[in-house]
């Protein structure tokens, strides 16, 4: 059950060093979409990848509207090579 792999906001924070806040921020921008059990946001495989690519893209200078482009290219279910 690899692909059942799921993160806490505070997972996610403590993992790539940011705070809860900034990932609520990306979250509000439409960059990550975590599924809530109530009042929790639970985040997938595809939310912790689409974080980590967010704070590659900033690193390299990037806003997040390219980041976001770029990001929205990969089609995990698709054929990313046509």
């Amino acid at each position: 059950m690899g692909d059942a792999k799921t993160w806490t906001i505070s997972d996610l924070a403590r993992e790539f060093g940011v705070t809860t806040r900034t990932i609520r921020f990306y979250e509000e921008k439409g960059l990550l979409s975590p599924a809530r059990n109530g009042q929790h946001r639970i985040f997938d495989r595809q939310d912790h990848a689409r974080l980590e690519l967010i704070l590659r893209g900033k690193r390299a200078g990037l806003s997040l509207e390219e980041s976001r482009e770029i990001i929205d290219m990969y089609d995990p279910e698709g054929d990313n090579y046509e």
